[in-house]
Order: C-alpha cells, then sequence, then structure tokens
C-alpha cells in the first residue's frame, strides 16, 4: 500500500506540473491523493488540511511579510544608483572595474533587496551598457551579473532560511543568516576572482583609481543603505535582537530610509508595495500550506526512509554521502524555484545529512546555496533568462560565458560544505 501511495504521489505531482498547475496545487493534489490510498476519504481530507493549518502556526513566519515588505520598498529608486557610485569608487583600477563595479553593486543592492532579479535588473541594467561601451564583451560582461546576482538570496534580509527553518524544526534562523551573509560574501568574491582574471586576458581597460575624498563621498552616500546589512546582522550576532525581530527593525529602518532620507517612495507608492507584499506573502504562506501536507504524506508513504536507506545502502561514507546530495540538489535546482524546493526535499534530505553529522543550520546553508545555483542553470533558472535579457545577448552565450564563474560557485559550495567552520564557525562563537 505504501509503494502505491508513494508512485501515487510522484507521478500526480509531475502530471500536474507538465500541465502547468501551479505549483502549490500540485503539491496539495497530489499530497491528498496519496494520502486516500492509504486512509478513508473524509480521513484524508481533514488530516492533510488539519496538517495545512498547522504549519502556519508558527511564529517565525512572522518575518516573511517584514521581510519581503523591506525589500519591495528596497526596490523603490534612490537606491541602486547610490550603490553602483561607491561600488565604482572602490572597484576604479582593478582589473575588469566595470564588471567588477557590476558585481560589488549586486551583492550590496542583493543584500538590502532581498532579491536576485531586482539586482540583476537595477544594476546590470545600469552597468552592462557602460562595460560594452567601454569595449567589453556583451556576453562576458552580462555573465557577471547573472553570475553574481543570487548572493541576496544568502546575505540577510532574506526569506529563504525562514522558509527552510519552518520546515525543518529547530535549525537556528540567527545562525543561517551569519552562516548565509559568509557564504554570499565568498560567492561574491569568487566572482570578482573571475572577472580579474578573464578581464586581464582579454585585456579590457580598466577605470581610472578614484581618489580617497571620491571613495569618501561615494561610501557617505551609499551609507544609510549599507547600514541596513549591518543592523540586521550586527543586531543579530550582538544579541539585541533575535531574527524573527530582526524583520520588523528592518521594515521600520527601511520606512524610515525610503520616505525621510533619500524621499524615494511616496504615500502612493507604500501602498502599492503593501499590496504587492501581500499578494507575495500569502504565494508563500499558500505554499507553506501546501509542502506541510506533501511532507505529511511522504512521511507516511515512507519516501524519506527509502531515499536515506538507498544512499546509505551505497555508501555510509560522510564525503560520499554529501556529494551526493549536493550533485541531487543542483540538479533539483536546475528546474525548480527555490521556495518549492526547499518545501519539497528539506524532509526528504535533512534526516539523511543529520545522520553523517551535519547539524540542521548548516545544512540549511548548504542547501540553499545550491539551489541559489539552480536559479541562473538551464534550464528553468529564472536568474538566467532574466540576466540574459538585460544583457541582451541568448542563453546559449549566456551560458558559455558563464563556465568559468559556474566553476568557482560550485567549488565554493564544496568547501563550505566539507569545511563546517567556514560559516558555522562564527555563529558557534556567538553561540547562536
Amino acid at each position: 500500500m505504501q509503494f502505491e501511495a508513494a508512485a501515487i504521489l510522484v507521478l500526480l505531482f509531475f502530471a500536474l506540473l507538465a500541465l502547468n498547475v501551479p505549483i502549490a496545487v500540485c503539491i496539495g493534489m497530489a499530497s491528498v491523493g496519496a494520502v486516500l490510498i492509504m486512509t478513508p476519504g473524509e480521513v484524508a481530507v481533514f488530516t492533510a488540511a488539519q496538517k495545512m493549518v498547522a504549519s502556519l502556526d508558527s511564529f517565525a513566519l512572522l518575518a516573511v511579510p517584514f521581510f519581503i515588505l523591506s525589500g519591495v520598498m528596497m526596490n523603490s529608486g534612490g537606491i541602486a544608483h547610490r550603490l553602483v557610485n561607491f561600488a565604482k569608487a572602490v572597484a576604479g583600477g582593478v582589473p575588469g572595474s566595470m564588471s567588477q563595479t557590476n558585481v560589488m553593486g549586486n551583492v550590496l543592492f542583493g543584500c538590502v533587496s532581498g532579491s536576485a532579479i531586482a539586482a540583476s535588473t537595477a544594476i546590470g541594467g545600469t552597468m552592462i551598457p557602460f562595460a560594452v561601451k567601454d569595449g567589453y564583451d556583451r556576453d562576458v560582461a552580462a555573465a557577471a551579473n547573472i553570475a553574481s546576482a543570487p548572493t541576496g538570496m544568502l546575505i540577510p534580509p532574506t526569506t529563504s532560511f525562514i522558509i527552510y527553518a519552518t520546515v525543518a524544526g529547530g535549525a537556528s534562523v540567527s545562525a543561517m543568516f551569519v552562516g548565509g551573509a559568509i557564504a554570499g560574501l565568498l560567492w561574491g568574491f569568487g566572482c570578482m576572482v573571475v572577472v580579474g582574471v578573464v578581464a586581464t586576458q582579454r585585456g579590457y581597460p580598466r577605470l581610472h583609481m578614484a581618489s580617497l575624498p571620491v571613495i569618501w563621498r561615494s561610501f557617505v552616500d551609499a551609507l544609510p543603505s549599507l547600514l541596513l546589512i549591518l543592523l540586521i546582522v550586527g543586531g543579530i550576532t550582538a544579541g539585541v535582537f533575535t531574527a524573527i525581530e530582526a524583520s520588523a527593525v528592518a521594515v521600520l529602518y527601511t520606512l524610515v530610509l525610503t520616505m525621510a532620507v533619500y524621499r524615494s517612495l511616496n504615500l502612493r507608492e507604500l501602498h502599492r508595495a503593501v499590496l504587492q507584499t501581500f499578494l507575495l506573502t500569502s504565494a508563500v504562506m499558500f505554499l507553506l500550506a501546501a509542502s506541510a501536507a506533501m511532507s505529511f504524506a511522504m512521511a507516511f508513504t515512507g519516501i524519506p526512509a527509502a531515499i536515506s536507506s538507498l544512499i546509505l545502502g551505497i555508501t555510509n561514507d560522510p564525503f560520499a554521502v554529501l556529494l551526493i546530495i549536493n550533485v541531487l540538489l543542483l540538479i533539483v535546482g536546475m528546474f525548480f524555484d527555490i521556495g518549492p524546493a526547499i518545501l519539497i526535499f528539506t524532509p526528504i534530505l535533512l534526516p539523511l545529512a543529520v545522520k553523517v553529522g551535519v547539524t540542521p543550520a548548516h545544512f540549511g546553508v548548504i542547501m540553499v546555496y545550491n539551489l541559489c545555483i539552480g536559479t541562473i542553470t538551464p534550464p528553468v533558472g529564472t536568474g538566467l533568462f532574466v540576466g540574459a535579457g538585460v544583457g541582451k545577448v541568448s542563453v546559449g552565450e549566456a551560458v558559455k560565458a558563464l563556465w568559468p564563474h559556474y566553476v568557482v560557485i560550485i567549488g565554493i559550495l564544496f568547501l563550505i560544505t566539507y569545511v563546517p567552520a567556514l560559516t558555522m564557525g562564527l555563529p558557534k562563537l556567538l553561540g547562536i
């Protein structure tokens, strides 16, 4: 009976997905279908509904609408160009300085907005035309923009770790925020190394080195935006507030910054931002509720235990098990958006990772990093398609130019996987 239910769960899910049914509906219907095989109709529907409602009764989920609202407000005008000016001043004189500015701008803007797409569009849309005008190959400039955009989904404020913690249970959001910030900065640094090497090989021109007064003025101009990152990460690590409380602080700070300091957000735009936040939050919550039903169905059918037994039957060496998990997540990221992938595969892979000695917080950083790579890989990566559009290159041209970035980014993935102290050392030292 369990085998039949598992088969129904998998087949129904992918059949509905192939028909372009919204993924939350695919998850919910497949879960109910699987449970119906094993229990009477009324009991199955009641149990699935109960699991869905219970999954949303979580204090940690209060952070989701706050972080979304903060990001939406930060996406308003007045933020991107200040960060670009600061990045340009710092990157002057460095090999590939135009693309270096793009990478730094994506890291900085991605941090404050929490959106890879927003960073790729706002920063890349500004920098790529200038890079091409200065003699950069368009595909190389577009690749630098695409490769560095996902860093904003790792460095707080970000909702990915909140979603993971809700599914995982017991994972420290604060530890993942700090560990994710380190992982995101390593990703950005890796992209800058690639840009420097490629620019040196191709002889791209450099920007003039900015004077210290120019660097200082651009820094002061961008400082209010940069302070959001320091406020969130610094406040959490210092124990001033929790990661959940940090989301409310982020909204308050962003509101003051955009309406009083930069004056880039008026009441009408604030109203639109709140409405957009309601829509985005509703989608996330419905997805979370549906995934709770699927987690129950998968546990009921024994899918996580079966996959765990299968992998451990092949090898019980922690190095090999983590390699298999990483490869599996890289493949998953090619076909699933980051939110659904976290919700579906955390219940399957987390128990296996814990068995080989990985903490839930460390696995959260590994998983989110993996799935961020998926946003810039074919065939479904939204970041890849948007970035190619912004750069005005074909997806094929972008992928070809992205290969050096893929190598370095995946290399960093294995580094943070097999050297836990790299991302978890600071949280452990701070006791979070």
